[in-house]
């Protein structure tokens, strides 16, 4: 073993073998290096893909999309990503839980995208689950046959916007992206551009309840057990271990007086209606975690973490709530609304699971699921608290009107990433994020601990909603 490679490598690295001696072999030196470290270094990626000629690794700077239309034109196969039984097979094969971007260690085809590194260092995945290793670019690459390929697209920073028109310029990107599609000028209003269902009587109602002076738990009682349904979910809600309450809870009123409290039931039942509204997908990602189990899961973090806020600090318990629930609903109306499209984007957020996937949708529909489902939200009244918390959950840096909302549901769905929980790519928590909410890093860990302790609960909340 080259002296400087073993060096490299003490008690503590858990870099896998496979890795370590691969490695050693090369002569190739590398550090482990931390998340926020290797922010100072270009990253790449190794995406499995695969067709029925067998698999291949593509090796991909982590700042590009691969375009999977340049690949099959570039490659002349229809190459997609990896199914997930074929990943883990070749992951425990080589005794790993990542895939390192190390093109002759896999034992498969390598690819190399035409804007890898080629001087300087780089950070990769070293193999095992959260740790990332710094070496030269230049070995990253070792076999002659390793192909070089143009296969990918820069990809854009997501765009921050302050202005108050904001719901309007994206309505205004909705329908010029829908007219791209059908070839046809459209100017009805939203709901009837984007087909869709109308808002439930019973959101209407509750919304209306919103507003109402003389409302009470009366009042909410009523409309809530006027739906059979939704009655029994709120139910089924306050009787759950999460809640631990004593004693059976018997009627909606008995939900609200006992366990929840009026404003979380009036949230989680407009929350419940409008998740109700669109059905699901048909065709989905691969490794997606079920609708109604990432949208339970995120609100009860932003829960968490809305609790460990200082208590004059702290904004709307049941709007924060009801906009955890509703932070994904934009993947719903998506696959809704574009439908022929919808395919397009499970293949690409498969084969660019490194990419934040509002990034694909940006990509190909020319506007991503936070405008679409914050433009309708606000087209059907919900408080403005929701729809600019939705509109802004991916920026970690929005600072504008009721941004507490959207920082504690950035930071909830990037704590369940980091957690695994939910899919989607591992980010470093920003200390903005932290200083806006007046949470401490090791409270939001805590947060999240709470939530994979009631994880079973949880789970069984969200089966009773998909029914």
């Amino acid at each position: 073993m080259n002296n400087n490679a073993a060096e490299s490598m003490n008690a503590s690295d858990p870099t896998p073998s496979a890795v370590r001696q691969y490695l050693a072999s090369q002569g190739v030196e590398s550090r482990l290096v931390t998340p926020r470290e290797a922010r100072k270094f270009p990253r790449v990626e190794c995406i499995l893909l695969a067709d029925r000629l067998g698999k291949v690794a593509l090796l991909l700077p982590s700042d590009r999309l691969l375009d999977l239309v340049a690949l099959r034109q570039q490659t002349g196969r229809e190459l997609v990503a990896a199914e997930l039984k074929e990943r883990q097979a070749l992951l425990r094969q080589h005794g790993l839980q990542e895939l390192p971007a190390l093109d002759a260690l896999l034992g498969v085809e390598v690819l190399q995208d035409q804007y890898l590194p080629s001087e300087g260092e780089v950070c990769i995945q070293s193999g095992a689950r959260g740790s990332l290793l710094a070496l030269p670019a230049k070995s990253l690459v070792k076999d002659e046959a390793t192909r070089t390929v143009d296969v990918s697209v820069a990809v854009p920073e997501m765009e921050l916007d302050y202005e108050l028109s904001l719901f309007d310029l994206d309505r205004d990107a909705i329908e010029d992206s829908i007219s791209r599609f059908t070839a046809k000028r459209i100017r009805q209003r939203l709901e009837e551009t984007l087909e869709i269902p109308p808002l439930p009587h019973t959101a209407q109602e509750i919304i209306r309840l919103r507003v109402d002076p003389s409302a009470d738990i009366s009042k909410l009682s009523a409309i809530v057990e006027k739906d059979p349904s939704l009655a029994a979910q709120v139910t089924s809600w306050a009787s759950s271990s999460y809640y631990a309450a004593p004693g059976s809870v018997k009627s909606v009123q008995d939900a609200i007086v006992r366990v929840l409290g009026y404003d979380l039931v009036m949230n989680l039942s407009l929350g419940l209606a409008l998740g109700k509204t669109l059905s699901m997908p048909p065709d989905e990602p691969q490794g997606v975690v079920p609708y109604w189990q990432e949208a339970v899961y995120t609100a009860a973090t932003v829960a968490e973490l809305h609790t460990a806020m200082p208590r004059d600090s702290r904004p709307s318990f049941g709007l924060a709530y009801l906009g955890g629930l509703l932070s994904n609903f934009g993947y719903l109306v998506l696959a809704h609304v574009f439908k022929p499209h919808f395919s397009t984007c499970c293949r690409l957020w498969e084969a660019n699971p490194h990419l934040d996937p509002r990034v694909v949708e940006d990509h190909v529909l020319g506007l991503n699921r936070d405008q679409i489902a914050a433009s309708l939200l606000n087209s059907w009244n919900l408080p403005g608290e929701v729809c600019l918390g939705i509109r802004h959950a991916a920026h970690p840096d929005y600072m504008g009107l009721h941004a507490e909302y959207a920082n504690l549901i950035c930071l909830a769905v990037r704590m369940l990433r980091r957690g695994r929980m939910v899919p989607g790519p591992s980010v470093p928590l920003e200390s903005q994020l932290f200083t806006g909410l007046n949470i401490a890093p090791d409270q939001a860990r805590a947060a999240l601990e709470r939530v994979q302790e009631g994880r079973e609960a949880l789970d069984a909340l969200a089966r009773g909603m998909e029914h």
